[in-house]
């Protein structure tokens, strides 16, 4: 049978990666796919860097319309990362009626839609597992594995930087800003973090995992996100006496109102499997109706563990070069006219519990007068912290854990108890899952 040929566009680290692990196991994919699959194009931006990858038989450029436009390539492997070039190289690929495989999550999330429907029109597919925790197979397991289920939720710590940065905190007592400069020395954390920190990153992931869990157009715009710049070493601390781990998750929750769509630290019951995954690692929680709750966990990035993922696709897409789009995988898991914009809940429609941090004054009745106001709010109280303080310091902290409660009465509750003249400061919240 004809090989499948193969066109490389970034032979950066992931790229470097894909090139090693299909020439590597070139007979084992070989075996597997019913066929040959061959690199024999690359593009990159500098010829003259010493590369970890072995391009000996690659046709290489600078120009990657070389690639693309070549009649030969049967699939583009896009390898760049960003947005606006990655658009319109993956557009044009499509255009010439070739397959894609792309480890880009930002280019999915936001632009998914068209680049999907742009696809089915020529009768191509779009291959993106990469794209979410790196080497863990999420996309396969929720969008074939759990077919037959209804997908109730999915929790997943898909970020390594922001989960390094916590795991830090907690395992050495540093702060913030201490464990986020150790991340940028080992490389796990760009020298600008504002995407692994603020939670954009998960952000786009969350968006790719929850649309081919509930059949929903691609809508980054309604993700709720919050980064973990305002955690402390302190609340990691009052978290764990408390018998919780603070992580950074990514929350999509089918409910009776809509969809929930966020990312944000969460407190998580130190029982739970997932909150027990450290360091740079990814998991993804995903509770189904018929199956239950399984985890999924693994290295999220890295060169050879996100390859697996892109030579996953390559083997998949090798398989039904010859099928109909009807009779493949859909790119979002459910048929193309089967999609449905269902509504996204609003963030404070959120309903769920919370952790707080007050530094109140101590002196009589100030305790009451924050229990009257989270009863005007109809908010119960789970649990309060209070520590003894040495005798001249008068503003202690104080830690309240409550019940689930709507985030709009927590939202005025919070406005109310910053405004008394016995806080001081802001309240720091932090929301609570028991994934149950």
């Amino acid at each position: 049978m004809k090989p499948v040929k193969i066109g490389v566009l970034g032979l950066g680290t992931v790229g470097g990666g894909t090139v090693n692990v299909l020439k590597r196991n070139a007979k084992e994919i070989s075996r597997r796919a019913g066929r040959e699959i061959i690199i024999t194009r690359a593009s990159a931006r500098d010829l003259t860097l010493d590369r970890l990858c072995d391009t000996q038989g690659i046709t290489l450029s600078t120009y990657p319309y070389d690639v693309i436009n070549d009649p030969e390539i049967d699939i583009i492997l896009e390898l760049i990362g960003g947005t606006d070039l990655a658009k319109e190289l993956v557009l044009q690929a499509i255009a010439n009626g070739k397959h894609v495989v792309t480890a880009n999550k930002a280019l999915i999330c936001l632009h998914g839609n068209e680049i999907f429907a742009a696809a089915n029109k020529v009768n191509v597919m779009i291959a993106y597992e990469a794209a979410v925790a790196g080497g863990i197979p999420i996309i396969k397991a929720i969008r074939e594995g759990l077919s037959g289920n209804q997908i109730n939720w999915i929790a997943g710590i898909i970020n390594g930087t922001g989960n390094f940065i916590l795991t830090e905190m907690r395992d050495k007592g540093r702060e913030f800003a201490d464990a986020l400069r150790e991340a940028q020395a080992l490389g796990y954390a760009e020298a600008n973090p504002t995407f692994d920190v603020e939670g954009i990153d998960a952000g786009h992931k969350l968006m790719i995992l929850a649309s081919i869990a509930f059949g929903i157009p691609l809508q980054f715009e309604n993700v709720y996100t919050e980064g973990i710049t305002k955690i402390t070493r302190e609340d990691i601390e009052y978290a764990t006496n408390l018998g919780y781990s603070i992580k950074h998750l990514g929350i999509a929750r089918k409910t009776s109102k809509g969809i929930e769509l966020r990312v944000h630290p969460t407190l998580i019951p130190q029982r739970r499997l997932i909150a027990n995954v450290d360091g740079v690692m990814n998991a993804v929680l995903v509770h189904a109706d018929a199956v239950g709750p399984t985890l999924y966990y693994g290295a999220g990035a890295g060169s050879e563990a996100t390859a697996s993922a892109v030579v996953a696709d390559v083997v998949d897409v090798a398989r039904a070069l010859t099928l109909h789009s009807k009779n493949r995988v859909p790119h979002l898991a459910f048929q193309e006219d089967a999609i449905a914009d269902l509504h996204i809940l609003p963030q404070d429609e959120v309903e769920t519990a919370y952790y707080l941090r007050l530094m109140v004054e101590d002196k009589p009745g100030a305790l009451a007068q924050i229990t009257h106001i989270f009863a005007e709010q109809n908010i119960s109280i789970e649990a309060v912290l209070q520590k003894e303080a040495p005798e001249e310091q008068t503003i202690l902290p104080l830690i309240m854990l409550t019940q689930k409660t709507i985030e709009r009465e927590m939202n005025a509750a919070i406005a109310a108890i910053e405004n008394l003249s016995s806080v001081t400061g802001q309240v720091t919240r932090i929301r609570l899952e028991t994934l149950g």
